[in-house]
């Protein structure tokens, strides 16, 4: 079986973590090979980057440092762990991919679209997921259950402005990307969310 690359995106408080965990342990139980990651982080190196980029404590952090920092960790995690698992014909889902990229520097933090795009075609050689599922929920409902986090890192303790902008950086996204990547809708029941996704996935490995 031809490996594939798989990515769930979508706001804070759409519920990627718990609907790719629920994903990955289904599709375990019908024989797939699967790898679950997560951006930033997945491997070592990437993971200690994660913890500067998201320590509340680094409120300094300039925009285009924060932009490069999330490139540099993703490029070391698809070359030590995603590229060798695709090698392999395994099937790769991570929490996370270029597009948050796009949407939380290139918009969330106004450095532009098409020039966070360029930094990191230079780091992931312009390797796009086979399949981006992109849970969508409305804005305030991801707000309400960020809210609700009983800790807050430096990005969700940005302003409301910020994860607005945020949301329009993803409709760009969705925009110019929507040949690869499928809207879930996550305001449904957990289930059905995780179905709906759990279907998109099964089609995409049948094709």
């Amino acid at each position: 079986m031809k490996g594939l690359f798989i990515t769930f995106e979508g706001p804070d408080g759409s519920g990627k973590t718990t609907v790719a965990t629920a994903v990955c342990e289904r599709l375990k139980e019908k024989g797939y090979e699967v790898i679950h990651t997560r951006e930033p982080g997945g491997i070592a190196i990437s993971e200690d980057i994660r913890k500067i980029i998201l320590d509340p404590k680094n409120t300094s952090m300039d925009p285009k440092t924060e932009a490069l920092l999330y490139a540099a960790s993703r490029r070391q995690h698809l070359v030590e762990k995603v590229f060798p698992a695709i090698k392999e014909g395994k099937i790769v889902i991570c929490e996370r991919f270029l597009d948050s990229s796009l949407a939380y520097q290139g918009y969330g933090r106004k450095l532009g679209f098409d020039e966070v795009l360029s930094i990191n075609m230079f780091a992931i050689d312009n390797t796009y997921p086979d399949l981006t599922i992109y849970l969508d929920v409305d804005e305030q409902v991801g707000l309400d259950r960020l809210a609700d986090r009983s800790f807050k890192d430096r990005l969700d303790q940005e302003s409301i402005e910020f994860h607005h902008l945020v949301s329009e950086g993803y409709r760009e996204v969705l925009r110019r990307f929507k040949d690869r990547i499928s809207i879930v809708d996550a305001s449904q029941d957990k289930e059905s969310v995780i179905q709906d996704s759990l279907d998109l996935i099964i089609k995409k490995i049948d094709d």
